[in-house]
This record gives structure tokens, sequence and C-alpha cells, in this order.
């Protein structure tokens, strides 16, 4: 009985310090994937990121098992994650880098107003005498 007792107050203590860890989730369903953004905290209170990958599969003896990856991230690392995530998305849908389509971007800014600044300093003096 005190053996039993003592079993159920570690598992009420992996309970509390479980419920504690986790601080928010959210799930995104995507195909076949599912995605679990999953924010924690470190004993020292830091949170931190885990990013898990799940995908269903079917196993030799047609049984059904989810296999998991997953990606742990830290505060100090959120900035540059966030930078290079951007820069990668930036360039599966614009075909172009980050620093290219800025590169692009101030081309055409540079034509344009090199357009604008040409087509009102043309002045031709025959101009000025008519009516």
């Amino acid at each position: 009985m005190e053996e039993e007792a003592g079993i159920q107050e570690v598992i009420n203590v992996h309970d509390e310090k479980n419920i504690k860890e986790e601080i928010f989730t959210k799930v995104v369903r995507a195909g076949k994937r599912t995605y679990f953004f999953d924010v924690k905290a470190t004993r020292k209170d830091d949170y931190y990121l885990t990013i898990t990958e799940s995908k269903k599969r079917l196993g030799t003896e047609g049984k059904v098992f989810y296999e998991k990856h997953k990606i742990f991230l830290y505060k100090e690392d959120f900035e540059k994650f966030s930078e290079g995530l951007r820069d990668a998305v930036t360039y599966i849908v614009n075909g172009k880098s980050v620093s290219e389509a800025h590169e692009s971007s101030a081309e055409i800014k540079d034509e344009r107003s090199a357009m604008t600044t040409e087509e009102f300093t043309n002045v031709e003096f025959e101009d000025l005498g008519k009516k």
C-alpha cells in the first residue's frame, strides 16, 4: 500500500512538472503531416520552442505508427532562425533570395526615378514660344 502511494506521488510530481513545462501549443494539420509548435519552459523558466513534424505511417504488419521529427529552438536563436526561414520562404515563393528581390526592387526604383527626372528635365526651347 505504501509502495502504491509512493508511485502515485512520483506520478503527480511528474504531471505537475509537465503541466508547468507546457506553456502553449499550436497544431497545424497540413496534408499527410501534422506540425506541433510547443512553447515550453526550462527549470529556470526560460522559454524555448519545439517544432515537431508527425507523419502517419503503416508498419510492416499493417499497424499504424507515427514517425516524428523534432527541432528544439532556443530564445537566443529565434531572430536568426526567423530570418533564415523568411529568406527560404521568400525564395520558394518568388524564385529569388531576399537580397535579389531587394536588388530588383532598387533597380526598378532607379529606372522609374531616371525616367521621371528625364521627363521633367527634357525642355526644348521651341516649345516655349508656342501657345
